[in-house]
């Protein structure tokens, strides 16, 4: 993929939705911010890793704070760039390129159009591999590396600039500040030069979520979406079911709750129950753990295989839950600590779904 256009934003919106794990905002309306921005501004050169420049700054965007709440709070442009636009003279180096800071949803879609607008290409990669609901949830972090400088922005014109002094104090910083912003806001942080990227990025996931995305589109056989996509991405089938409960709250800046599912098909008679803040993040079925975070839990519509996000869970809607293996990045030490079960407070060792599956078949 050398350039984005408006014809490739259809199957990047889908593909980051299903990588975002229920998470990282409404594809929908950060598809059309895309899609305004590329035809105003024109299509978006994409750069691999290696062709960045060592010195030259990389600039992470997106938006933070519960789904649920940016899809009633449509952003302005100039509210989606006033970040970019108040650090772009921070940084002593020239800013070379746009990166999403989590491949999910509506945060896949919203680099693109910031980076239309300012005339720079997009890199493809992003520092998760997936979505995360907390900040300090990349692999900068994981690197040993913190935010010199955040800045985030508002409906109402306001801009902050602030100086962490780590990634944690980034995050509980940046979510008091969302919830004063109304629950939602966009922020830039994790300004790194090239060689700092090429260290730690997740890479080529713009690509991979166009390749999912187009894998979608040309199925035309209703039963074959889920399998094709479980052999493509080396997933695992979790649960087919029917939502029979739904518990959604917008608070601390999160969408947290919790869903159940009735099994249909080859899991009637059984039940799953799925946690989520912002994407889903631990899946029980009958009681016993089938996956974890910091692996993605995927919910997809049984019909089409259409990713669906957390805050578009219905009751009634018949889902079928499926597992990813997450980037190696996360199976570390340090990546457990920061972004596994224990840290949201669930009090289960993380295990890699391919052994909670038992490594059985991906369909």
């Amino acid at each position: 993929m050398e350039w984005i256009t408006v014809d490739d934003l259809n199957d990047i919106a889908t593909g980051a939705t299903l990588l975002g794990t229920g998470g990282g905002g409404d594809p929908f309306v950060g598809k059309l911010m895309a899609l305004q921005a590329l035809q105003k501004y024109g299509p978006v050169k994409v750069l691999s890793v290696d062709e960045l420049d060592d010195k030259a700054m990389v600039m992470p965007v997106g938006a933070i704070g519960a789904p649920s709440v940016s899809n009633e709070k449509i952003a302005a442009e100039e509210e989606l760039f006033a970040p970019v636009e108040a650090l772009k003279d921070f940084f002593q180096e020239k800013t070379q390129a746009i990166m999403p800071i989590e491949i999910g949803g509506g945060n896949s879609m919203l680099p693109i159009a910031c980076a239309a607008k300012m005339g720079l290409p997009i890199v493809d990669a992003d520092a998760m591999g997936r979505a995360f609901p907390e900040s300090q949830m990349v692999t900068f972090f994981l690197k040993g590396y913190q935010p010199e400088v955040v800045a985030m922005a508002d409906s109402q014109g306001n801009r902050i600039i602030y100086y962490p002094k780590d990634g944690e104090w980034s995050e509980k910083i940046a979510r008091s500040i969302t919830d004063v912003m109304g629950g939602n806001a966009n922020m830039v942080d994790n300004v790194f030069p090239g060689e700092i990227v090429k260290e730690c990025a997740i890479r080529g996931t713009l690509s991979l979520a166009k390749e999912i995305g187009a894998t979608l589109s040309r199925l035309t056989d209703s039963a074959s979406p889920v399998a094709s996509l479980l052999n493509k991405l080396k997933g695992y089938s979790l649960f087919e079911g029917k939502i029979n409960h739904i518990e959604r709250n917008v608070e601390g800046g999160f969408t947290r709750g919790r869903t159940t599912l009735s099994g249909i098909n080859q899991n009637k008679g059984e039940e799953l129950e799925v946690l989520f803040q912002n994407e889903l993040l631990l899946a029980k079925k009958n009681g016993e753990v089938v996956a974890s975070t910091p692996d993605l839990i995927c919910a997809l519509d049984h019909e089409t295989g259409r990713p669906i996000t957390t805050e578009t869970l219905r009751y009634g809607a018949r889902i079928h839950m499926i597992a990813l293996p997450c980037d190696p990045k996360w199976r570390t030490e340090k990546g457990i600590e920061v972004a596994g079960p224990k840290y949201f407070g669930y009090d289960i060792d993380y295990v890699p779904v391919e052994k909670l599956m038992g490594e059985k078949v991906h369909v």
